[in-house]
């Protein structure tokens, strides 16, 4: 009798009478059966949370670690370009006044309007208002000329060595004079904050 009519004819409910041969397979198919069962529940399924949290983990590692090589790499670039924004900071600050200055800045403007030929009705600096590093000084100015007045008054402040930025620009035709233009703006200059008024606050 071969190997697969003694397959056929083993009885499902007498598994006592089988060969040897054949109660050995089956017992260790159901021990194989019963260890991977074990395996997955009590191994696999208990663990592979740890094993997702640990793979998460390690991408985020990994993208941690090439972003530090990265800028590891880039080092000296870095220091290079800290160094440029260092001095052009150092150019900047340069370009607001002390304290000593302001008063001779304010003339330098009035004169800018003067000097683009502008009729000035106001010129009134306001109180100014402390930054981290420096004080905003706003200044309200009404003007008068012509549109090309104003455009060179515009210029020549832009000229001007010092920083002064201009805000809350209005111009509308003047009642009296139809031909001319009149010019509502806040001029602002800035000046750096000695280190006794920085820790004076």
């Amino acid at each position: 009798m071969n190997f697969i009519e003694q397959l056929r004819n083993l009885d499902i409910n007498d598994i006592g009478r089988w060969p040897l041969a054949f109660r050995a397979i089956v017992i260790g198919l159901i021990f194989v059966l019963v260890a991977a069962g074990g395996f997955y529940q009590f191994a696999w399924k208990s663990k592979s949370p740890l094993l997702e949290r640990a793979k998460a983990q390690e991408v985020e590692l990994r993208a941690s670690f090439e972003a530090k090589q990265r800028k590891a790499a880039n080092f000296e670039a870095y220091k290079a370009q800290l160094q440029e924004i260092e001095q052009s900071f150092g150019t900047m600050l340069r370009q607001l006044p002390g304290k000593t200055e302001v008063p001779s800045l304010l003339v330098d403007i009035s004169q800018t309007g003067l000097a683009a030929s502008l009729d000035e009705k106001l010129f009134q600096p306001n109180p100014e208002m402390r930054k981290d590093f420096y004080a905003e000084l706003p200044i309200r100015i009404r003007l008068i000329g012509s549109y090309h007045e104003i455009g060179q008054f515009v210029s020549d402040i832009a000229q001007l060595p010092r920083i002064v930025t201009l805000h809350d620009i209005e111009i509308k035709p003047d009642k009296d004079q139809p031909d001319e233009l009149v010019l509502d703006l806040t001029a602002k200059t800035y000046r750096y904050l000695d280190d006794d008024e920085e820790a004076g606050g």
